[in-house]
């Protein structure tokens, strides 16, 4: 098969690299792709999110399956526009992308479907939204309605920070993305994500991972887009998965099929877990980044096939292979993160590196210019690996980082804490 990635970050290089293992896989093209990306597949100029654009270049170049890597081009439409083309795609409509792009409708769905989530309110002009934090107190959560590549949500711990939130959010911190805003309750317990493949009618759970979205060790500091992940995630034990299963992800499915926007792709449910009860916190629509990263170290080849079947409806025939491991990512993000920072700083070391179905960098940020590998995002690299224990994976992880030589990054020393 000839195969299409959409995107240029380290979940699509790991998209990439587990794609690449599968026998099926004749050729390999990902958009716009990055430097490390460019080491395993071809890499090719094209304007994701213009669905017409993306069309063409899969018509010209005869793939035969395109994976949707991030967000944005599925609230745009381009799986939409693939499948009028009659080419087959990973990826859900734009109206069934909308349980990412607009948090009330998730909560709408939520509330038709009885899966359990935080309590809410949604608004749309910053005065009674402020009244409404004064009237339930602190800790409250704030979450711009749109996409805002994982930065709209502030969990204030403070009403101060909270009113500040709507300020920034109503005056445009997140653009179009905090036109509309949705105040919720602040849930205890412990977040993890659980994934889960959709075809339209089945579901398949492909794993569980957890990820440390605050730039500080021992979870402190403004959250970020994720610095780094493991997997599985203990505290998502076989009955709080079930539980979330049968609560929350199959319910919401049946309602969106009800709606006439069956879902078909990967839907990632990030959980608050207290007292063996998961609720939703939220839903994406795309693998998580860093997660994609531990689960595609862990499920490696198969993960193609599987992909495969959900898009042609086949998901019921399916089945995961699990080894008894685990895998760790250690994100090494450009100093500054997640505020501004530098671009164009080089990185060494990566050539010395292990390379092989235990050890990987997965790129994100990053571009080849005259032989150096040059920092140009955040979120830089992905630094990744898998071992019969977690403190195995993480020490393996740990030393890949320790062989890196770059003085314009920062990483956390932490990642795993919680399990270990």
């Amino acid at each position: 098969m000839n195969i299409l990635i959409l995107g240029s970050g380290g979940r699509e290089h790991s998209l990439a690299w587990a794609v690449m293992q599968n026998p099926k896989c004749d050729r390999l093209i990902v958009a716009p792709g990055n430097a490390g990306i460019a080491q395993i597949a071809e890499c090719a100029a094209l304007e994701i999110e213009n669905g017409g654009a993306v069309v063409s270049f899969a018509e010209e170049n005869a793939i035969d399956f395109v994976i949707v890597g991030p967000e944005a081009p599925l609230a745009a439409g381009v799986a939409d526009r693939l499948r009028e083309a009659g080419v087959l795609v990973f990826g859900p409509s734009a109206e069934a992308a909308r349980l990412e792009a607009s948090k009330s409708f998730t909560k709408e769905i939520c509330d038709a479907a009885g899966a359990p989530t935080a309590a809410y309110a949604r608004f749309t002009e910053a005065d009674p939204a402020k009244a409404y934090i004064r009237e339930q107190g602190a800790p409250i959560v704030v979450k711009a309605d749109g996409l805002a590549a994982g930065k709209g949500v502030i969990v204030a711990m403070d009403e101060e920070t909270a009113l500040e939130a709507i300020d920034d959010m109503f005056g445009g911190a997140f653009g179009g993305a905090g036109a509309e805003v949705v105040i919720e309750e602040f849930m205890e317990g412990e977040e993890a994500s659980l994934f889960v493949l959709c075809d339209g009618e089945n579901i398949l759970s492909v794993g569980t991972a957890q990820d440390h979205k605050r730039v500080g060790e021992g979870d402190t500091g403004p959250n970020t887009g994720g610095m780094g992940a493991y997997s599985p995630a203990p505290v998502l034990s076989a009955e709080v998965e079930a539980r979330a299963m049968d609560e929350i992800v199959r319910p919401t499915m049946d309602e969106m099929k009800r709606r006439g926007a069956p879902f078909q792709g990967v839907l990632y449910a990030g959980l608050m877990i207290k007292d063996g009860q998961p609720r939703l916190v939220e839903y994406n629509v795309r693998f998580g980044d860093p997660e994609c990263q531990v689960l595609m170290m862990r499920l490696g080849a198969q993960v193609m096939d599987l992909m495969h079947a959900a898009a042609e409806g086949r998901l019921a025939e399916a089945r995961v292979n699990w080894a008894d491991d685990h895998a760790i990512t250690v994100v090494m993000a450009a100093n500054g993160y997640p505020g501004s920072y530098e671009k164009g700083s080089v990185i060494n070391g990566l050539d010395a590196l292990p390379e092989d179905s235990k050890n990987m960098v997965f790129h994100a940020g990053t571009k080849a210019e005259d032989g150096q590998i040059l920092a140009v995002g955040g979120r830089v690299l992905n630094v990744t690996a898998r071992g019969e224990t977690l403190q195995d994976a993480r020490d393996r992880a740990y030393a890949m980082v320790n062989g890196i030589d770059w003085p314009g990054g920062f990483f956390r020393r932490d990642i795993g804490w919680r399990a270990l």
